[in-house]
């Protein structure tokens, strides 16, 4: 049992959804959502599978528009929220994952200063600069 008495309730996932889910993560997010999912496991089991089941696996797998597009719109509504700097890191990577350029990731986050505000603009900036330094490191350790 966890501090304060609460224990979270244990879950195997399965089914289509979350099958059609854990396989968008994977194909987006190179390993970082797959992360995100299993520490939100420890704690709370159910929002991790809401995760995967609806946001990946009923939202995110449709075939509407492509991967490169999802996350660009991802990374507006992410930065003019101004107030979910780790799920823009995490978009940013799926977006670099997907093709998409730090250039237009940049363009993007710049747009967003018209709609939500220098604020969030530059946090979206900064955490940009923090996703292309973390890949940039990550190719160089690979290049070795």
């Amino acid at each position: 049992m966890q501090e304060g008495g609460f224990q979270p309730v244990s879950f195997t996932p399965t089914g289509d959804r979350y099958a059609r889910g854990f396989s968008a993560v994977e194909k987006l997010s190179a390993g970082a959502g797959k992360s995100v999912t299993q520490s939100l496991r420890a704690i709370s089991p159910d929002l991790s599978r809401f995760v995967v089941e609806f946001s990946y696996g009923d939202v995110l797998s449709r075939n509407v528009i492509d991967n490169r597009t999802k996350e660009l719109a991802i990374i507006a509504m992410l930065t003019a929220m101004g107030t979910a700097s780790p799920q823009l890191k995490v978009h940013i990577s799926a977006a670099l994952n997907v093709g998409v350029t730090e250039g237009e990731i940049i363009e993007v986050i710049q747009q967003m200063a018209i709609y939500a505000g220098f604020p969030a603009a530059l946090n979206g900036v900064f955490a940009a600069q923090a996703v292309f330094s973390e890949a940039a490191a990550e190719a160089e350790q690979n290049r070795q």
